[in-house]
């Protein structure tokens, strides 16, 4: 999953992505609201993180001019805390949670699961399951029927984004652009290669191949 993360306190971006990248997201960083702005509408973010206090734009008009624009990705804001009069107004301006600083960064992984996981309508799903397999995202492995399966940290983050899409058709190109940030190269045949691995511990037939149009998550195995 790719995310952008909009902060301006550098050592605080620092160790959220270096947090965030540990749990197997691509994380893409800004300090500027301007930049924000454009960043969040040109590239396929499946998650915002957002600081309302920025240089060049405030985060309560980035999040403003997204919305205006009729970007959908789930927005998550950080303020100060005790900012409540923050917190209602990045509501009512289309933020889909908020957190306030400090925070445990445990919080900030299990909100930003919760809201993936809405995203896709599995918002009643405590953990992430898709057609009999069972994603531990804290430990970063898979099990069916009660048996762990390990997985490489590549093939952790492409098994969840296929488990967060069952049925769906992803084009490698699609898959590139939400498993990898901006300053990695994106080759195709690293992906056939971690779904190569994927079906050899998963079952052949969990991730089918459409011909010209990429793979579909199915979950059946053999």
């Amino acid at each position: 999953m790719r995310l952008l993360l909009v902060e301006d306190n550098v050592p605080l971006a620092d160790e959220l992505t270096v947090g965030l990248q540990r749990q197997g997201y691509a994380v893409d960083w800004l300090a500027d609201g301007r930049d924000a702005v454009y960043q969040g509408q040109s590239e396929p973010y499946d998650l915002i993180i957002l600081d309302l206090g920025l240089p060049g734009l405030p985060g309560l008009e980035v999040l403003a001019q997204w919305r205006a624009a009729g970007l959908a990705t789930p927005v998550l804001i950080l303020t100060a805390r005790g900012s409540w009069a923050e917190r209602i107004e990045g509501l009512k301006a289309g933020a889909d949670d908020y957190l306030s600083k400090p925070f445990h960064p445990e919080e900030l992984q299990l909100r930003i699961q919760a809201l993936l996981r809405r995203a896709r309508g599995l918002a009643n799903q405590p953990k992430l399951e898709a057609a009999g397999l069972h994603l531990d995202e804290g430990r970063q492995c898979v099990s069916r029927e009660g048996v762990d399966i390990q997985l490489t940290a590549a093939e952790f983050r492409l098994l969840r984004y296929f488990m967060l899409h069952p049925g769906q058709v992803l084009s490698k190109s699609h898959l590139a652009e939400h498993l990898y940030d901006g300053e990695t190269e994106r080759d195709s045949n690293v992906l056939e290669v971690h779904v190569n691995h994927l079906r050899r511990k998963l079952g052949r037939s969990v991730i089918e191949t459409r011909r010209g149009q990429g793979y579909v998550y199915a979950g059946n195995s053999q």
